[in-house]
């Protein structure tokens, strides 16, 4: 049995993209509120392995999570891609006319706007997690609130599916990566399989350092999918580049990286492994 820990509880979305990388295994979760709480739990358990979200399709980058992904020493080893399809959770007892007020966490609240503007009397409260929100109404037995979260949560918390695929915009996909200690890598990974890459560096205060590293990334014919700056903290106007790469022949991409480690500074590779497949 494989543990692995999540942010959020049982029935979030994090949850369900553990059972879907893991579908074939048995998992047990470790459910933490915080992600700062998910990397400490893998920093100190060589048994964990870590889940958390990275980037939306529609919010877009989860900024701090790269910054914990660089300082936690932990290495990626792989990722999924979860398509958000949001649903309206309330108590069996209620129902459309009972509704005064729809709980969920900001990000999913923002998802569902066109919808929510169709029911301008419901009051809109953020809350801390999507599936949270639902477990909070059935604990409490809070009559005349409903959650926005996956119908998946429904059974688990003794709720009812008011409404399916309410959020705005269906192209609506969340990318987690999946990491663990150095040392268990090679466990969970196949590594003939592994065709792509995570990197964090940063570059001389010199005109046109970036290009010269992605002429050369391009040279070896290695597709950049993503490429994130974020400042670095405490040397003003510096940055930290957080890229992605695609390739299919690992030994031009080990190739690359040594010719691009003399035009960086701090060059770390996050993770090696398979590019993750997509849940519709």
């Amino acid at each position: 049995m494989k543990r692995i820990a999540i942010q959020g509880i049982k029935g979030s979305y994090h949850d369900m993209a553990a059972h879907y990388y893991f579908e074939h295994e048995d998992i047990e979760l470790i459910c933490c509120a915080t992600f700062e709480e998910v990397f400490d739990t893998v920093k100190r358990d060589s048994t964990v392995i870590g889940m958390a979200a990275i980037e939306n399709t529609i919010a877009g980058s989860l900024l701090h999570n790269y910054e914990l992904l660089r300082n936690s020493g932990l290495t990626i080893v792989g990722e999924h891609k979860l398509r958000i399809s949001h649903s309206l959770l309330c108590l069996p007892e209620d129902d459309w006319d009972d509704l005064q007020e729809v709980n969920s966490h900001p990000v999913a609240l923002m998802q569902c706007r066109d919808f929510l503007g169709h029911h301008p009397k419901l009051k809109v409260v953020e809350a801390e997690d999507t599936a949270g929100a639902a477990e909070i109404i059935s604990r409490e037995q809070l009559h005349g609130h409903a959650a926005i979260c996956s119908k998946f949560a429904a059974p688990l918390y003794g709720m009812k599916v008011l409404e399916e695929g309410i959020e705005t915009n269906k192209h609506n996909f969340t990318r987690f990566l999946v990491f663990c200690q150095p040392q268990r890598a090679n466990l969970l990974r196949d590594i003939r399989q592994t065709n792509k890459a995570s990197l964090v560096f940063t570059l001389p205060h010199e005109q046109g350092a970036l290009s010269q590293v992605l002429s050369i990334l391009s040279f070896y014919k290695l597709n950049l999918t993503k490429i994130q700056s974020l400042p670095f903290v405490g040397k003003e106007w510096q940055y930290m580049f957080y890229v992605d790469l695609a390739f299919d022949d690992y030994t031009r991409y080990s190739q690359s990286i040594d010719a691009i480690t003399p035009l960086t500074k701090e060059l770390k590779i996050l993770g090696e492994y398979q590019d993750g497949r997509q849940t519709i």
